[in-house]
């Protein structure tokens, strides 16, 4: 029986609002009224994206700048292949908060689908407090939602305010959360202040693109599609604000601390792994993320070269057509001017082949390099759990030693320190139950992720070779026609 529906939870006031363009994520404040494990830790914070100073700080990341101009030079706006993640997932419950053993146990007949679309991108306002806003359209049966379809308007900020409240609930109890589409200043600015031209509808339809894979890998998770910030996400109209912070402001600055204090226990922590399945899987995803790095750099070449092949032969069709019109022979003008259209359209073939190599292949291997960063954040939270049980078996030890000693020199202290030492028995237990729960809940999720990749990877391969069969053959058929054309010329 479908669970019933949770009310959609309330957010803090002071959530971080991007009022003045486009803007990144702020603070996030612990989140009580859930039904999610409670926060431990407070999220990284995301800044305003029209901030040149902490933008010029950071790395250059999968939507870089050098991204963004693959596809900016085309002679016409791009449409991407239709979308690659299937609508419909198999489902055999209305998952509610549980273990992934009760998830896995049970079983029925009954399935659910769920589709969701990210469309009708809208620029609202003028100059650098512009900000693009998005139609969210969901289409699902289950009963977890009101409406069998419902729509809402939502700008990128609210994507990483999702990301946000979700990743600092669930990270760090195990669980794999799909990594939001990053920010670019560089095409975000671009739009903001430019008129309408390729480059920025490029921009703008890639980043559309990339939050609606990033929905649809939230919602095929069997954990946070139940989890009230989505349900809130996709059915309410307004979602609540806070004020946008500054990029030197006090939180600004404790975030730096704190993630170059996390970079050093990176470096000061070495765990003593006993478990070798988690070794392995280690290796196993940092071989992997170097494989598709590498792949993803190919591809991205790939794309560049068949842009300029698209541009290439663009000019060579305009130089035929000069020719053909400038020719005196009647046959051969008439070839140079076959010839020109067949070019003409073999331009688009390329231009439209390119599009496929970045929307098929491309940002299927950009969405898994993110999410491999996930894996090994799950991996950074497993070793703090042991580093805090490690330390607290340690300061146990010690405690016990002082108790030993006491018998003979200061009995009256001996039952605070038995109290004490009772105390950090049960901090023991509890970390060993952490410890255990967290490693758990990994190799459920690993085993869930090797699932998913193998299908995507297979479905966009497909998807791929076949537009590749499509080319070639339109190719040879445009040759064919213009063949008769050439052997004409006498």
């Amino acid at each position: 029986m479908d669970a019933p529906r949770e009310s959609p939870q309330q957010t803090d006031p002071q959530e971080p609002q991007d009022g003045h363009g486009e803007t990144l994520l702020a603070e996030a404040e612990p989140v009580t009224n859930t039904n999610g494990p409670k926060q431990n830790s407070l999220l990284e914070e995301e800044e305003e994206e029209d901030n040149l100073y902490t933008e010029a700080t950071e790395e250059v990341s999968l939507d870089s700048p050098e991204r963004d101009i693959l596809l900016s030079d085309g002679p016409s706006p791009v449409t991407p292949p239709a979308s690659l993640i299937s609508p419909h997932l198999p489902h055999n419950h209305l998952y509610t908060h549980c273990s992934f053993d009760e998830i896995e146990e049970e079983d029925g007949p009954d399935l659910f689908d769920i589709n969701i679309s990210v469309s009708d991108p809208e620029k609202v306002g003028d100059g650098m407090n512009a900000y693009m806003a998005y139609k969210v359209t969901t289409q699902t049966s289950m009963s977890l939602f009101k409406t069998k379809q419902f729509s809402v308007k939502r700008r990128f900020s609210d994507f990483l305010g999702l990301h946000g409240k979700l990743a600092s609930k669930y990270l760090h109890v195990g669980y794999l959360v799909p990594p939001a589409p990053e920010k670019s200043i560089v095409g975000m600015t671009k739009v903001k202040v430019g008129k309408d031209d390729p480059s920025s509808n490029e921009f703008v339809e890639k980043r559309r693109a990339a939050l609606e894979r990033y929905l649809m890998r939230t919602a095929k998770h069997p954990v946070l599609l139940k989890d009230p910030d989505l349900l809130q996400f996709l059915e309410c109209s307004e979602l609540p604000r806070a004020l946008s912070t500054q990029a030197l402001s006090g939180a600004g600055i404790l975030r730096m601390v704190n993630k170059a204090a996390d970079a050093v226990n990176k470096m000061t922590i070495k765990m003593t792994e006993s478990d070798a399945w988690f070794e392995e899987k280690q290796q196993q995803f940092e071989n992997l993320d170097i494989q598709l790095r590498k792949l993803h750099c190919s591809l991205e070449s790939l794309v560049c070269h068949r842009k300029e092949l698209s541009v290439n032969t663009a000019l060579f069709a305009k130089s035929a057509a000069m020719l053909g019109n400038s020719e005196d022979h009647t046959a051969l003008s008439r070839a140079l001017s076959q010839l020109a259209e067949v070019e003409e359209k073999m331009e688009q073939l390329h231009h439209d082949q390119a599009s496929a190599d970045f929307y098929l292949l491309s940002e299927l291997l950009a969405d898994y390099i993110r999410l491999i960063t996930s894996v090994k954040g799950v991996f950074d939270h497993r070793v703090k759990v042991w580093q805090k049980l490690q330390d607290s078996q340690l300061l146990l030890q010690k405690k016990r030693e002082a108790e030993a000693k006491l018998h003979a020199n200061k009995p009256d202290k001996l039952q605070q320190a038995r109290d004490d030492i009772k105390e950090l028995e049960g901090k023991v237990q509890q970390g060993e139950r952490d410890f255990d729960q967290i490693s758990k809940t990994i190799r459920k999720e690993l085993g869930r992720f090797e699932k998913e990749r193998v299908t995507d990877f297979k479905a966009v391969i497909i998807k791929y070779l076949e537009s590749l069969v499509l080319t070639q053959q339109q190719l040879i058929k445009y040759w064919e026609a213009f063949l008769p054309e050439a052997k004409a010329i006498s």
